[in-house]
């Protein structure tokens, strides 16, 4: 039986339908991407299930007893409390109070905000937009729905956390909705695809990658088909055109069917149009673009952020900056560019050079003028390689209506205010582009495109992001923020330095492939020994489970995150050994009952 079911349900805010007559049921274990171009209805779907919308026409149904919890794109402007508080009322939320959910409830919101790297303490009415988010994604975790929605749950988040997320929402939560541009997320987290396109939704129940292909030869079809209606329609148009012989009464059928091929084509609707991303080329730099010499930098009586990091940046190179939420990265990009001055060494820039900046805050973008005054700066034109052109029509290749253009900037979403902040940066003829956390509410479509821009750029690309598939497809280099201002370079992208890190850590380890703990290799006979390593992995596995349960307890304590931090790293650490362990031995039993059966 379905959680919840959605038939014919149609929504619309303006003369087009977002949803229109739409279905989709949701089973126990499913967990679906729903895709879709920015502005397509997907938040508002997922609005609809969760009840804070109501359809216009059809109808949702779920079980009273199916809990629902709800991650929204949108941070609420009135959030108050204190963090723990605010967490904990979520995790008791339609719970019996006793001392066992009471003792659950601690343990999860201990677990949570450990790996989300919150503190309990902090009061949410103070906090940043990013970790106001972090608060609402623990909140909807620990929860533990029957399903959980999920709207861009990456933003905000760096790339430790979102790994740590996948793994919990794999182990904890069987059945998910989400929406997200991280592609990486998508594909490991997805077992299902729904399409939202004109309205309607398309169910692909396969991975991501074989949805790309299905889809790409399903808009070949749909362009050959329309291609042939279309010249069908302009010969019977030409016929009715020829007059008094079009009415005679034996061609009356003729003409009724002409009647509602026109009609088909009016209600027809167009895929939508695709964002036309052109970065504005500067004049050459210099060869040299940026080197540092033992810099170190840190905020008064605070631990250094950056310390003795030394670097050499030529034209051409594209480097992304990676690390946890606070550790430096967009200090480091202000320091390289010279918006900040190291404490200890220098940095020296090369000649000629243009910088193009894209804030991550947005702070560029005045809510009270409209989209095109904030393009133009006052003016009705733009120049684009060298050339005049009117702003409404530039903005029209980001996506924007003329109607959109007009509007203030205060009503975009989050997808239409990164196209403007792009809209911004690409207007600028630059050499090198500072990008700080450019994906963010992008679409897939739109992000694909970003892509191939920056990797077909001739200048030199700074950027920060979480998005390892981006890194993976545009840099060249990363620098890593590795801790007490560290910063590591390494030679190509995310996966690259993941490589370079495990062959370090195997060196390290006196190992020569890897430090990933792994299952003995299992072997071609199941004998004596086998039988008895079988028996006893129940055992070890309620052994290793106990003492994790006991970490549990303890970092569920009230008091737990006034601990040291070296303390706290260390818990961590132990628990994700335990957690690998636990993996491992998990898959050493598996494989040993399938080779128990096959010899049986």
């Amino acid at each position: 039986m379905a959680l919840v079911n959605v038939r014919g349900v149609s929504l619309s805010f303006g003369a087009d339908l977002l949803l229109d007559q739409v279905n989709l049921s949701i089973e126990e274990g499913d967990r679906i991407s729903l895709v879709g171009r920015n502005g397509t209805g997907k938040s508002s779907l997922l609005k609809l299930i969760h009840g804070d919308l109501s359809p216009d026409q059809g109808e949702i149904q779920s079980h009273p007893s199916v809990r629902v919890a709800y991650l929204p794109q949108d941070v609420p402007a009135d959030m108050s409390g204190l963090v723990a508080d605010v967490v904990e009322s979520a995790a008791f939320r339609r719970r019996h109070a006793n001392a066992h959910t009471e003792t659950h409830g601690h343990q999860i919101v201990g677990r949570v905000l450990s790996h989300l790297g919150m503190d309990p303490h902090a009061d949410c009415a103070v906090l940043s937009g990013g970790y106001k988010r972090r608060v609402l994604l623990a909140s909807a975790l620990v929860q533990e729905p029957d399903i959980l929605l999920l709207d861009e749950p990456t933003n905000h988040l760096d790339i430790e956390s979102i790994c740590w997320m996948e793994t919990f929402l794999l182990r904890h939560c069987k059945t998910l909705l989400f929406v997200t541009h991280d592609r990486a997320f998508l594909r490991r987290t997805a077992n299902r695809i729904v399409d939202l396109d004109r309205g309607k939704l398309a169910d692909w129940t396969c991975d991501y990658d074989t949805f790309l292909k299905r889809k790409a030869g399903l808009i070949h079809d749909e362009n050959v088909s329309r291609a042939v209606f279309d010249k069908k329609l302009a010969k019977e148009e030409a016929w009715i055109r020829q007059g008094i012989k079009a009415r005679r009464t034996r061609d009356e059928g003729r003409v009724r069917a002409l009647m509602s091929m026109r009609e088909t084509r009016r209600a027809r609707r167009s895929a939508e149009g695709q964002a036309r991303l052109q970065v504005q080329q500067g004049e050459a730099s210099g060869h040299k673009v940026i080197q540092a010499k033992g810099v170190s930098f840190g905020y008064g009586a605070e631990a250094l952020l950056v310390k003795d990091f030394s670097t050499h940046i030529s034209r051409g190179d594209k480097i992304g900056v990676i690390g946890p939420n606070g550790s430096g990265k967009t200090t480091l990009l202000k320091l390289l560019t010279g918006q900040l001055t190291p404490t200890q060494g220098e940095v020296r820039q090369g000649t000629r050079l243009t910088m193009a900046y894209f804030d991550q805050h947005r702070a560029q973008l005045n809510d009270q003028e409209s989209v095109a005054a904030a393009v133009g700066q006052g003016m009705d034109t733009v120049t684009i390689d060298g050339k005049p052109r009117h702003v409404i029509s530039y903005l029209q290749d980001f996506l924007f209506t003329p109607d959109r253009a007009k509007s203030p900037v205060s009503v975009l979403s989050g997808g239409e205010r990164n196209r403007l902040l792009l809209a911004m940066l690409f207007a600028q003829p630059s050499n090198l582009l500072v990008m700080d956390e450019p994906t963010n509410d992008l679409d897939v479509e739109t992000l694909e495109l970003l892509e191939e821009q920056l990797m077909n750029y001739p200048g030199t690309v700074l950027m920060v992001s979480h998005d390892r598939a981006f890194l993976d497809n545009v840099v060249t280099s990363v620098f890593v923020m590795q801790g007490s201002g560290v910063v590591g370079e390494y030679v190509g992208g995310y996966d690259d330095w993941l490589k370079q890190k495990a062959g370090t850590a195997a060196v390290r380890n006196g190992t020569s492939v890897s430090s990933k703990p792994r299952s003995p290799r299992v072997p071609v006979a199941f004998g004596y020994k086998q039988n008895r390593e079988l028996n006893a992995l129940p055992k070890k596995i309620e052994t290793l489970e106990a003492r994790q349960e006991a970490l549990h307890l303890k970092m569920a304590d009230p008091d737990y995150f006034r601990t040291p931090p070296d303390q706290l790293a260390a818990d961590r650490q132990e628990e994700a050994d335990m957690t690998a362990q636990l993996e491992a031995t998990y898959e050493r039993w598996e494989a040993l009952e399938a080779l128990r059966d096959q010899h049986a």
